[in-house]
């Protein structure tokens, strides 16, 4: 995860470098679009990068949960920097619109575009490995405004090359759309870090995958009161597991530890709590 933020923070200067030199030269309104998502995709990716060593402390006598939730707090950071990015790019792409200007050295920005794609590709696939082995909060919301900037580098790309055939307009109104991608992406960050932030429950699947987990080990009369919930790259899981009235206190814990061993071992981030209610076989089970 680490690596992952420093990955994204040297790629997203790298590119703002690139950029800033191609749109000096050319007066793109496309390529500002790209200088700015880029000069905010570092602010973003640095703030990452300090919230996800602070996610990856253990958990302490004052924060027993654990530390995860400064990726969800990091997403909101995000949303906020490519929000303002958005609104930046729309209002320079109307004034361009309105006053439509020549674009100057088409061919370094074509090159630079070519580069920036590259890079976010490569970026891309890092980061989709990382969320597959942590399931981290902000390595995902970062690879999502990445992925915005690989529609956000091919439309600008597309822009230069229509501009250098002679239809400057379109330069303009492609850094419009684009600016309203951006938005959209930043609203879709902030609601998934929100969701974590607000305890929202894990997927309607996954719950229901652990309660069958749950009901299935032997002796499981059944089980309720489940809750899930998630920090950082860490699950959370609670539930009541239903046994029978006639076993000892030692067969009920050993029955609860199976409960818990078999939900980890199919979901080995989840932390899971289990409550034992005495059931007669007799009864109907709850849900």
């Amino acid at each position: 995860m680490r690596l992952a933020t420093f990955a994204a923070l040297a790629t997203a200067l790298t590119l703002a470098l690139a950029k800033a030199i191609a749109w000096w030269l050319s007066g793109s309104v496309s390529l500002l679009a790209g200088l700015t998502d880029s000069l905010l995709d570092g602010a973003a990716s640095l703030l990452n990068l300090i919230a996800v060593h602070y996610a990856l402390r253990p958990a302490d006598e004052n924060h027993r949960y654990g530390h995860g939730k400064a990726e969800a707090l990091a997403g909101l950071g995000q949303a906020l920097f490519i929000g303002a990015s958005a609104l930046l790019v729309g209002v320079h792409g109307i004034e361009r619109w309105l006053d439509p200007q020549p674009i100057g050295a088409p061919a370094l920005g074509i090159a630079v575009m070519l580069l920036s794609l590259a890079a976010t590709l490569a970026l891309l696939l890092f980061q989709r490995h990382v969320v597959r082995l942590t399931g981290s909060t902000a390595i995902r919301a970062d690879s999502l405004h990445y992925r915005s900037d690989l529609l956000l580098n091919s439309g600008i790309l597309l822009a230069l090359l229509l501009a250098s055939y002679g239809w400057p307009q379109l330069d303009a109104l492609f850094g419009i759309g684009i600016a309203l991608f951006i938005l959209w992406s930043a609203l879709t960050i902030a609601r998934e870090a929100a969701g974590v932030l607000m305890d929202q429950e894990l997927a309607p699947e996954l719950s229901e995958r652990i309660h069958l987990l749950a009901c299935g080990v032997p002796g499981v009369l059944g089980a309720h009161d489940l809750r899930t919930r998630k920090s950082g790259t860490q699950w959370f899981v609670q539930l009541h597991v239903e046994l029978p009235s006639e076993l000892t206190l030692l067969q009920a814990h050993v029955l609860s530890e199976q409960v818990e061993a078999a939900i980890r071992a199919e979901f080995p981030r989840a932390e899971v709590l289990v409550h034992a209610d005495p059931c007669d076989a007799s009864t109907p089970l709850q849900s």
